[in-house]
């Protein structure tokens, strides 16, 4: 029994002294120092492609599509027949509106000669030349409808898209195809109505589009809807871009509107601070320092002040950590994370 006893005593005093060991003995620590580098605080929004201006091709009157010459990312110019309709119809009465004009120029003839002779008053001779009058306007109203049956360029531009096919009967302002034209391409971006107040006409933007990851696109903020979209509170920004490089209408663009950017800022990584406050490495004791901080972004932060350029800051925070613990740097890496970009606001 006394055996027994003095075995679980020394165990006690084993894990006693471990544990006293483990809270009071150096702690192995990695540090790492702040950076200088450009603190960027942007606003995020998503949003797509879109072109400039953008015309729908739709005919005036309705009738069977007997040609589509063009097709769908195809470059045109003003003026091009891009479709024709057959519009029996309109030809009819264009053929009804001639007869009307020819009899009516017969009337007028007749009547003159009547009037000279005494057997009408000039009074039915006016008549007779407003009759002739409207018959010639409404047979020149026939033959512009029949014009419309033949759909040109409006201006030099490309097909975006195309909706009938030939042998298809298209009713009047049923839209044909859609074009764009007259300016480049842009991006409309959704932004959040907590974020609208920092953006400004001219603002610079910072675009990346899925389909080209390694390309950075600029823009700057050329125009914004006055009015938001009271379901999913946002404002409607459109970004003029510097080049459109290989972008098509429909991309789904990120863009970062920068509200802030300063130069050769005291950047550290935002996951360090914790409450306001960061743990350092000083003379071998750990310590906690309270900072001022600047732009605060998701990657990386601006410090104004409570640490220096030759700050050891300890990350990552270890296990046991308290103030005044002494501490070691330890020469074991710590794991790779993603590389640290300029603060941003998400």
């Amino acid at each position: 029994m006394q055996v027994k006893w003095l075995v679980l005593g020394l165990v006690g005093a084993a894990l006693g002294g471990y544990a006293a060991w483990y809270r009071y003995a150096p702690l192995e620590v990695h540090t790492i120092l702040p950076k200088r580098g450009d603190a960027i605080e942007a606003i995020y929004a998503t949003g797509l492609v879109e072109p400039s201006v953008l015309l729908p091709i739709a005919p005036r009157v309705g009738g069977h599509l007997t040609a589509l010459n063009v097709s769908e990312g195809q470059t045109v110019r003003k003026g091009q027949v891009l479709a024709q309709l057959e519009a029996l119809d309109v030809v009819r009465t264009v053929d009804e509106q001639a007869a009307r004009a020819q009899y009516a120029k017969q009337q007028q003839a007749r009547t003159a000669s009547l009037v000279a002779q005494g057997f009408y008053s000039g009074a039915e001779m006016d008549r007779v030349n407003a009759e002739a009058n409207a018959t010639q306007a409404a047979l020149r109203r026939a033959k512009a409808l029949q014009g419309f049956t033949t759909l040109t360029a409006p201006a030099d531009g490309v097909i975006l898209r195309r909706d009938a096919e030939v042998g298809q009967f298209v009713a009047a302002g049923q839209v044909l195809m859609s074009m764009s034209c007259c300016a480049p391409l842009r991006v409309s971006a959704e932004v959040d109505e907590e974020d609208i107040p920092k953006v400004k006409i001219g603002q610079q933007v910072l675009l990346h589009a899925p389909a080209f990851p390694n390309q950075v696109l600029d823009g700057h903020v050329e125009a914004m809807t006055p009015k938001g979209d009271p379901v999913s509170r946002s404002y409607r920004v459109r970004i003029a871009l510097a080049k459109p490089a290989d972008l098509r209408v429909g991309m789904t663009v990120e863009a970062n509107l920068i509200s802030q950017q300063k130069s050769h800022a005291l950047l550290i990584p935002s996951q360090i601070i914790q409450d306001g406050k960061v743990w350092v490495l000083e003379q071998g004791k750990v310590k906690q320092n309270p900072v001022k901080l600047g732009i605060i972004g998701n990657s990386q932060s601006e410090v104004l002040s409570g640490i220096e350029d030759k700050t050891q800051l300890i990350w990552p925070i270890p296990k046991g950590i308290y103030l005044d613990r002494s501490a070691n740097i330890t020469s074991e890496a710590i794991p790779k994370e993603k590389p640290l970009a300029a603060a941003s606001t998400p």
